[in-house]
């Protein structure tokens, strides 16, 4: 039986305006350059280094994803502070992240600064994002939306796609392992005194596991199906980007990403899917001055998905977004003032009829960043204009002080929101086209510090509550879907790095209290598919051999507590612990033989109920790359 992925887009990439004043200086003279592994950019959308930062922000960079050997990238973001992951039996199977209790949608993820995900479901599929496109994750927890409009209400997740490190260099990977996985990369880079590129593919497939041990309807549960069969999945992805200097004021770059998978699953209706996961975006940049940088920005996305049963088409939902954004830094009273300006379309072709296809979104905002002696400040204020709903305001105000050498104390408010989705808008039979946005208010209060030699060694604790109004859910009286649920969500999260006896440590671990608050049988029950009580443990070292060589050893412990499936808290999903083991081997500077265990101990458990998740794994991997 042969399956064909999603058809391509059919329309050039839109001419999506985006002006943005980016990456200002402040009113003193150029810093000293900084190292890149250090900067952050997701939190203000402009650059900043990680420790300047104001929010609680998690980074994940390459040489932490090949140390780590994720077989995901939901793999990878497990046990990251505040996230939860519910997962739909195995690899490449439908995965939802909770970040800080609120819900799967309540994410906004960016690829290369392009909104990534569907305008129908709400969700990104971060699952056909393959590890091996990654340069850079940066997690950043709190509401956004005062900077980057919906669904900002958990956070912001922005993945960097592979960047060159230096001159030319070709690099390459393959993989076998467990349930007849086959992985392999290529890639080729570089970068000179005015221009880079970079081009990556990768590929993947494995006949993956038993997705469901649900029951057929009626009386049945989970995926109300029997298929006691594997079910596969795989990937192949492509990556192209470059940009040039021209001068000392003008510079541009261009990326495409698209990575097509093909997933069989269980279920009653649909048991196969095509997909697509694709963007594309531009960017000119004009810096006048020390003080003002201007850049031009155009981009889109695509989410493109195709269902079969038993190889016999069923569905099409394809969603598509053009973006753009105006925006300006500029060097102001020895602080940066940001104004800008975003713009948004997003449109729906499928075969289920909806009563209309098409919105825009604007958005204007601004931002002011100043320290002031040991203390610092970051201010937003942003109004929204939805097509569909209206108008949304939100703002918010983030301090820190540094009361000490290297104690720093954070406090911040915040108010985002969430507009609704086709689905919940116009899908057949039960979309209700008068629902409002879901919003959000948010208090966190943190403390970091850093220690040992050149502060290099950091913890954090931070602190936290939301309240989320308007959530979407059935209504009864209606008989459609309207905003009648409400959530309180109180939460505490840690995180450690450090070095101990020439190990390098990280540790986070995650309280959590996500109660429903809203009126009727279900309130103070904890919210579905979110962990309470959450841990992980990265424990790596590096010795060297006297030839050149080196050896590499690790382990990664992740536990979580029992959650509940179904918001009446009848059905529990018991707490479990994984245990994952890492052995490197380095032939030189360029060679690598890598070799990981997960689930060491074949623990059997659920992230969502019914669902399977795969036992002991293995997966052996040989890396070329030079260093240079």
């Amino acid at each position: 039986m042969q399956h064909r992925f999603v058809r391509s887009p059919r329309r050039a990439l839109a001419p999506a305006l985006a002006i943005a004043l980016s990456a200002a200086a402040a009113t003193a003279p150029a810093a000293p350059a900084v190292d890149l592994d250090q900067v952050v950019v997701t939190a203000t959308r402009t650059a900043q280094t990680q420790d300047a930062t104001l929010a609680a922000v998690t980074v994940i960079d390459r040489a932490d994803i090949e140390r780590l050997q994720p077989s995901s990238l939901p793999d990878l973001l497990r046990g990251t502070p505040g996230a939860s992951l519910a997962n739909n039996g195995g690899p490449g199977k439908s995965t939802s992240l909770f970040l800080r209790g609120s819900e799967s949608d309540h994410v906004l993820v960016l690829v290369d600064g392009i909104k990534l995900g569907s305008a129908t479901s709400g969700g990104a599929s971060l699952q056909d994002i393959p590890v091996e496109q990654i340069e850079r994750v940066e997690i950043v927890r709190g509401p956004f939306s005062s900077l980057y409009g919906s669904e900002a209400i958990g956070g912001v997740i922005q993945i960097f796609t592979r960047r060159p490190q230096g001159p030319f260099a070709p690099s390459f990977s393959v993989g076998i392992g467990s349930n007849k996985t086959h992985r392999a990369s290529a890639g080729v880079a570089g970068k000179g005194e005015r221009g880079w590129y970079s081009i990556n593919a990768a590929h993947e497939d494995t006949d993956g596991i038993d997705a469901c041990r649900g029951k057929p309807s009626p009386g049945g549960a989970g995926c109300f199906t029997y298929s006691p069969d594997r079910d596969g999945y795989r990937n192949s992805s492509l990556t192209l980007q470059g940009g040039y200097r021209f001068n000392e004021q003008w510079d541009g770059e261009a990326r495409v990403f698209r990575a097509e998978g093909y997933n069989e699953y269980d279920g009653s209706q649909n048991n196969q899917a095509d997909t697509v996961q694709q963007v594309a975006g531009a960017k000119l940049r004009y810096r006048p001055s020390d003080r003002l940088a201007l850049s031009l920005n155009a981009g889109r996305s695509w989410d493109l998905s195709e269902q079969y049963k038993d190889g016999k088409y069923s569905s099409t939902f394809d969603t598509r977004r053009q973006l753009g954004s105006l925006q300006g830094d500029l060097g102001l009273g020895g602080g940066l003032l940001s104004l800008g300006f975003d713009w948004q379309r997003d449109e729906v072709e499928s075969n289920t009829a909806y009563k209309r296809d098409a919105r825009v979104l604007r958005g204007a905002f601004g931002q002011y960043q100043r320290e002031f002696g040991a203390h610092a400040l970051q201010a937003s204020l942003r109004r929204d204009d939805d097509s569909q709903f209206g108008g949304e305001t939100t703002g918010s105000v983030l301090w820190g002080w540094n009361f000490a050498d290297a104690l720093r104390l954070t406090a911040s408010y915040g108010t985002a929101f969430k507009a609704p989705t086709f689905n919940e808008l116009y899908y057949p039979g039960y979309g209700n086209p008068d629902l409002g946005p879901e919003t959000s208010r948010s208090f966190e209060l943190g403390l970091r510090g850093t220690f040992g030699e050149g502060g290099r060694q950091v913890w954090s604790l931070n602190a936290y509550q939301t309240r989320i109004d308007d959530l979407i859910a059935y209504d009864a009286s209606i008989g459609l879907p309207g905003n009648v649920d409400r959530a309180r969500i109180r939460g505490l999260e840690a995180a450690l790095d450090t070095r101990v006896a020439g190990w390098d440590l990280r540790a986070s671990a995650t309280w959590l209290d996500p109660r429903n608050d809203s009126r009727g049988g279900y309130r103070d029950n904890i919210l579905p598919r979110r962990v309470r009580q959450s841990a992980r443990i990265d424990l790596d070292r590096r010795f060297e051999l006297d030839r050149g060589d080196a050896f590499s050893l690790g382990a990664s412990v992740y536990a979580a507590g029992q959650r509940y499936d179904d918001l009446a808290n009848k059905r529990e999903l018991g707490g479990y612990a994984l245990a994952d083991l890492r052995l490197g081997y380095a032939l030189g500077t360029d060679w690598s033989v890598q070799l990981a265990a997960n689930n060491l101990f074949d623990k059997r458990y659920e992230t969502a109920a019914f669902y399977n998740q795969p036992g002991r794994t293995y997966l052996l991997s040989l890396r070329y790359r030079p260093n240079r």
